[in-house]
């Protein structure tokens, strides 16, 4: 959520921020800023709504010149969306701006006391809090501005990815990191700050990403020092080469982002098990599982932390783990794991799951999983990210970056990274026949195909969104391992289309859901050949006999529930373990076609952000 970015050189800053603000839509927003330095004048424009909305206002205000400038899109936290409360923030002398991503949460009692020193406060935001500390501790400390910022971090409380611009400094900004993202790329004379990488990679491929706890001075014609916030060490910064590239950010044609995502869905699949899978000579490697395999096989149990889509996964995966290893697998949410005081050993192993990798109870639940002494696997998409820091190993998917708020291509890689982690356990434990495991391999490498194929349903699953676009509620049923898809598959449509649905295991409707099932209601079923298909039959028929109005998600061929729905989805056939990777695409397309139908914005809804870095 929200999006820094900064930049100094020799450039025109203006067009660099703008642009990069661009690139950070997808985070999330409400509002928009920027400030600009042009060797004279601090000039700052902010507005309520789009970074098009600011545009307009900063050419019409002059905020346009300069060399040096800073940008924000901002999420509300403290204070409502409006022009005062989006950033930047001046102190109140006007010489010192601040871009703050995440939550001050002593803003209260600091805003008491600078008030008694006379500061004055013009936005209900706990970032003005901040900046008019930053100025205090200067004038009452009589130091630079490095280290006025580093003295007022260490009074606060909460979370932080700040960017620091003070007149009386031209040639530098002062950026720091405690919770949430923060990266720094190094061009030629010139540097580029951004809340992840996609606003500088066609500058730079080189780029330093903060740690937690860490601030940096970026000065023109002088290397970054990087320092630890609390005792003022000195770290050595590890500069890393960026692997994205423009194509990959851009939308290629595409009406949106999450349509492209959809579509990629064949390719990074196979990505993802490209290198880690030959179904020839039924190996499976994996170095951070290989080199832990023992902590895996020892496990008294798996816990799998996660939020959102990626607890969908987690799901996905606990009924794939359990099938093929047996041992034991929970999931947990991650905001729930955190404060409930959760029974953990060293026997445990944790899997953390995020795309971003830098999702904040996720992180917690990481860091209080590694407390209790049990070994925690990252899985996660963003390479250098903290999560993937702060495990102890992990497996990347290679699902590239994920622009649309909506996950779908997240979805479908971890589901793949995970299944390659169950297989590579049941060949050591001996928990799958040998010509199981070399199905399920074969099967697996045949899945881009599969998905390929299920993506032409598109142009049958618009014609039903045509359909349902105006109804206000939905049901999704499924049974074994497509009841997480199920959840999925409401998710998606709640997350872009705002109406209001819900994911159920087929067999629980008639314990509460089918209350509420009359003609107008539309219940997706999903309903491959595999599991329990007789079962969801007959849940089909009990819909039906309710005049409930079903679409049926079905394996290509089907004749049974053809004959019961009003409409169906054909799919390929495969295993029923790895049957989520296909019965998921045609939810994905339904809920982004209804969206658009109902002139939502797809790639940013309204009220979410795609990376959740504060609680």
């Amino acid at each position: 959520m929200c999006g820094i970015v900064g930049y100094i050189g020799k450039r025109d800053a203006y067009s660099v921020v703008i642009k990069g603000l661009k690139r950070l839509e997808y985070r999330g927003y409400d509002s928009a800023g920027i400030m600009l330095h042009d060797g004279t004048d601090l000039k700052v424009s902010k507005t309520k709504g789009k970074v098009t909305d600011l545009e307009i206002k900063a050419e019409a205000e002059g905020t346009i010149y300069g060399t040096i400038g800073m940008g924000h899109t901002r999420w509300a936290t403290h204070g409502v969306p409006n022009d005062v409360n989006s950033h930047p923030h001046l102190s109140n002398s006007g010489k010192i701006a601040i871009i703050h991503n995440g939550i001050i949460e002593n803003y209260e009692p600091l805003k008491k006391e600078l008030s008694k020193r006379g500061y004055v406060f013009h936005s209900d935001t706990d970032t003005e809090v901040l900046v008019n500390l930053i100025e205090d501790v200067q004038k009452q400390e009589k130091v630079k501005l490095g280290k006025a910022v580093q003295i007022a971090l260490n009074q606060v409380v909460g979370a932080y990815a700040i960017a620091v611009f003070d007149v009386d400094k031209p040639d530098e900004i002062v950026v720091a990191r405690l919770g949430s993202p923060l990266a720094i790329g190094i061009g030629e004379d010139e540097f580029f700050i951004a809340s992840d990488a996609s606003p500088f990679i066609e500058y730079t491929s080189n780029a330093i990403y903060l740690e937690d706890e860490e601030m940096a001075i970026v000065r023109l014609h002088k290397p970054i020092k990087v320092r630890k916030i609390k005792d003022d060490t000195l770290v050595d910064p590890y500069v890393q080469e960026l692997k994205m590239n423009l194509e990959q950010i851009e939308k290629g044609g595409y009406e949106h982002f999450m349509l492209k995502e959809i579509y990629e869905q064949p390719n990074v699949i196979k990505d993802t098990y490209r290198g880690r899978l030959s179904s020839t000579t039924g190996i499976i490697k994996m170095a951070g599982i290989e080199d832990n395999i023992e902590k895996f096989l020892q496990a008294d149990r798996i816990l799998i932390v996660a939020c959102g889509t990626s607890w969908h996964a987690g799901l996905v995966a606990e009924y794939i783990i359990e099938e093929f290893t047996r041992i034991p697998v929970e999931v947990e949410y991650a905001s729930e794991f955190r404060y409930r005081n959760p029974i953990v050993n060293q026997k445990d192993v944790v899997i953390a799951i995020s795309q971003s990798g830098e999702t904040a109870d996720t992180l917690a639940a990481i860091k209080l999983a590694k407390e209790k002494g049990a070994f925690v696997f990252g899985v996660c998409n963003v390479v250098g990210s903290s999560i993937s820091r702060e495990t102890h190993a992990g497996a990347y998917t290679h699902a590239g970056p994920e622009i649309g708020v909506a996950s779908t291509k997240a979805f479908t890689t971890q589901i793949t990274v995970l299944t390659l982690i169950a297989l590579r356990l049941a060949k050591a434990k001996g928990t799958l026949s040998k010509s199981d495991f070399f199905r399920y391999l074969n099967e697996l490498e045949l899945i881009p195909d599969k998905v390929q194929e299920a993506l032409q349903t598109n142009d049958e699953v618009e014609k039903i969104a045509k359909i349902i676009k105006d109804t206000n509620n939905s049901l999704y049923l499924g049974r074994g391992y497509n009841f997480p898809v199920a959840l999925e598959g409401a998710l998606k449509l709640k997350e872009i289309s705002y109406i209001h649905a819900e994911g159920y295991p087929a067999a629980e409707m008639k314990h509460g859901p089918i209350a509420l099932i009359d003609e107008h209601m539309p219940v997706i079923v999903i309903a491959p050949k595999q599991g329990h298909y007789d079962k969801v039959v007959s849940n089909i028929q009990e819909i039906k006999s309710r005049s409930g109005k079903i679409i049926a998600v079905v394996t290509k061929g089907d004749t049974q529930v053809k004959a019961l729905a009003d409409h169906v989805i054909e799919i390929p056939e495969t295993s029923d373990a790895l049957s989520p990777l296909l019965t998921t695409i045609p939810l994905q397309l339904l809920s982004y076609h209804i969206a658009v139908l109902r002139g939502c914005n797809v790639d940013q809804p309204r009220n979410l952000a795609k990376s959740v870095t504060v609680e």
